[in-house]
């Protein structure tokens, strides 16, 4: 029985690298977005052209590579 978990344990094993970088672009999408809108609403509000809206999103983009650069550091400590 043990065998058999832990065979199944690796099989599965593969497949959470692919689950954590889908769940790491969709965190990056949504922040992406969320961020430009906000920075539409202040460029809106303050009559600044695009600055906000770029600034914010490469605000988010930033942040989520380097949270993601963060995550794969740890998984490599792990293994």
């Amino acid at each position: 029985m043990i065998a058999t978990h832990k065979t199944h344990y690796q099989k599965y094993q593969a497949f959470s690298g692919v689950l954590m970088l889908s769940a790491w672009g969709l965190a990056m999408v949504v922040a992406s977005f969320l961020f430009l809108y906000i920075g539409h609403l202040l460029d809106e509000m303050l009559g600044t052209a695009p600055n906000f809206m770029l600034g914010l999103f490469m605000l988010a983009i930033f942040i989520c590579v380097m949270r993601l650069y963060q995550e794969a550091k740890n998984r490599m400590k792990d293994l």
